[in-house]
């Protein structure tokens, strides 16, 4: 069964300590790992789908919440992406044991192609690479999907004061886009050259979607050359890719894999 409260583990040391929010299901191989997006955290609906699907069909399943984010420890501000990899690896290596399927939304996508990467020079993990299920996958959005992107005004306030406060689309207010999240960013870039995941790989990507649009998930694929690569566009599929068909869609892409 899945615990109705976490477990905690602890990252980092000294002032970058923080405690990781775990939630595990016991069950067979291959397991599932959910890598959610952008603040995001694991009670969405896409994640706790997986973790029902995972009960019904009796697999084991594990989630987390990154620093700042959920149930976990520290501030959203004090996030990057070396921090919240350093997280997922954490919690891959001393939670999972086995095979292991992916699925890493928005986000979560980039932390699953960064998490395949670190794996491969990780002599010490219980666990193993069995297959992703990447939904609207933003890798190196810090840089192509964001700073890129940004008009001049905000480059040069995040440059000047160190952060700027982007207004949210989802309802929630704005949050801060730190210079730090940035630049440090710019030590994970995956498309300016192959990636290597050593497994099958699912992408669902809607042709709809505002933040991560299509085209850019095509570019992931042309950089996935040496995988089995499927990749599903759904035509008026948003970002979220939360309603019950893409649920659907997501579930049956997991099981295609395990």
């Amino acid at each position: 069964m899945s615990s109705s409260d976490p477990i905690f583990i602890e990252v980092g040391e000294g002032a970058q300590a923080r405690r990781i929010a775990v939630r595990q299901r016991a069950g067979a191989a291959p397991g599932l790992v959910w890598l959610g997006g952008f603040k995001s955290d694991m009670q969405g609906s896409k994640a706790q789908a997986l973790d029902a699907w995972a009960g019904e069909h009796g697999r084991a399943c594990t989630r987390f919440d990154y620093s700042g984010h959920g149930e976990s420890s520290g501030a959203f501000r004090d996030g990057t992406i070396g921090r919240w990899l350093d997280e997922s690896l954490a919690v891959f290596t001393s939670q999972c044991e086995g095979p292991q399927i992916l699925i890493g939304s928005s986000m979560g996508g980039w932390m699953a192609l960064l998490l395949a990467r670190a794996l491969r020079q990780c002599e010490d993990s219980r666990a193993s690479l069995a297959g992703m299920v990447l939904i609207a996958p933003a890798a190196d959005f810090t840089e192509a999907l964001m700073w890129q992107r940004f008009p001049k005004d905000v480059k040069k306030q995040i440059e000047e004061t160190g952060e700027w406060q982007r207004p949210s689309a989802y309802g929630d207010g704005p949050y801060p886009i730190t210079r730090a999240l940035i630049e440090e960013g710019r030590n994970h870039l995956l498309l300016d050259g192959l990636i290597q995941t050593g497994c099958p790989v699912r992408i669902l990507q809607g042709v709809q979607d505002p933040d991560v649009p299509w085209q850019h998930a095509q570019a992931l694929v042309t950089r996935l050359a040496h995988d089995d690569v499927v990749m599903t566009l759904i035509k008026d599929g948003d970002h979220r890719l939360s309603r019950p068909q893409d649920i659907a869609r997501m579930l049956q892409a997991v099981a295609d894999i395990a």
